[in-house]
């Protein structure tokens, strides 16, 4: 039981102030971080996992021959020979306008609509999609029909350029992973230095209690349940800081439709833990609280 039943003449023995020492302080303080850095991990972790996937079967076709004309010729011919392989998931020819929309960004034209731009020998490119996950064949495959229709074309796998973001977006997470488990560390040491800071102060209490035929155990449910009330407290203080700034950024995140940040989100699993955590934390308190309470309480005697 998290927080055991005492008789209400029991309660008395120690003082019933709420939020009146530094221990649920401390405890929401570590709560708010514990949950910040879970979503933070949660949301880092997913959005890996989604560039991940984006760019494990994506290749780019770079078409750069000289004149314009068979430039297009060799783009739509390779578009249309991709389509037709079994291997190939889809094909498609980017538009000129698309890459000058782009690259205008870096002009100065948000339109892409710059004399200097237009007159760049811009390549065609053709974005190409394998099935399945025998990647190694698919892209010896490509090369053979790449060759066959647009000699001297340039093959550019996704996951040669965003390969390393993702792979530093998932080390992130697992900093992120780390802090909490830290954190987590440091609630548990809080309810210890609690515990035992309170068989201190109440050091004559608990010898009359001894004298008159209380047990270890019925001693410790008297403190485990004052230290879960003041841990549980602080944790329900941390969780509301912490559910307020992550809807403040979930509501700016909101408006973020394109890049990678766009990945980054918490998911109905992400939620559940973050909801799961204020519980689990409760529950570790109690459990640590009895565990150091039933320990200190030999030694006494």
């Amino acid at each position: 039981m998290i927080i055991p039943r005492v008789p209400i003449q029991h309660r008395r023995l120690l003082p019933d102030r709420r939020l009146s020492g530094p221990t649920p302080w401390v405890i929401a303080i570590l709560m708010m971080l514990t949950l910040l850095a879970a979503a933070a991990g949660v949301g880092l972790a997913r959005s890996a996992n989604a560039i991940g996937s984006a760019i494990a079967g994506r290749v780019t076709v770079q078409i750069v021959t000289p004149n314009p004309v068979t430039r297009a010729e060799q783009a739509a011919a390779l578009r249309r020979a991709a389509a037709a392989q079994p291997f190939v998931l889809s094909a498609r020819a980017v538009d000129r306008e698309e890459l000058q929309a782009t690259l205008g960004q870096w002009f100065g034209s948000a339109d892409g609509d710059d004399p200097v731009l237009n007159s760049l020998p811009l390549p065609a490119l053709v974005d190409i999609d394998f099935v399945g996950e025998n990647r190694s064949r698919h892209m010896e495959q490509l090369r053979a029909l790449v060759a066959a229709e647009a000699p001297g074309a340039r093959i550019i796998p996704h996951a040669e350029w965003l390969g390393p973001v993702a792979q530093l977006i998932a080390s992130l997470a697992w900093i992120a992973g780390g802090l909490v488990l830290l954190m987590t560390l440091a609630s548990a040491a809080v309810v210890i230095m609690t515990a035992r800071a309170a068989l201190g102060t109440h050091f004559a209490t608990i010898e009359m209690l001894h004298l008159i035929g209380a047990t270890d155990r019925q001693i410790t449910r008297l403190f485990q349940r004052r230290i879960a009330i003041d841990t549980g407290y602080g944790i329900a203080l941390g969780s509301v800081v912490a559910a307020a700034i992550l809807l403040l950024i979930g509501w700016q995140w909101a408006g973020i439709t394109s890049g990678l940040a766009a990945t980054a989100s918490l998911g109905p699993t992400g939620w559940a833990l973050l909801l799961a955590l204020p519980l689990l934390a409760i529950a570790l308190a109690a459990l640590t609280a009895r565990q150091t309470l039933l320990a200190a309480l030999k030694k006494i005697l």
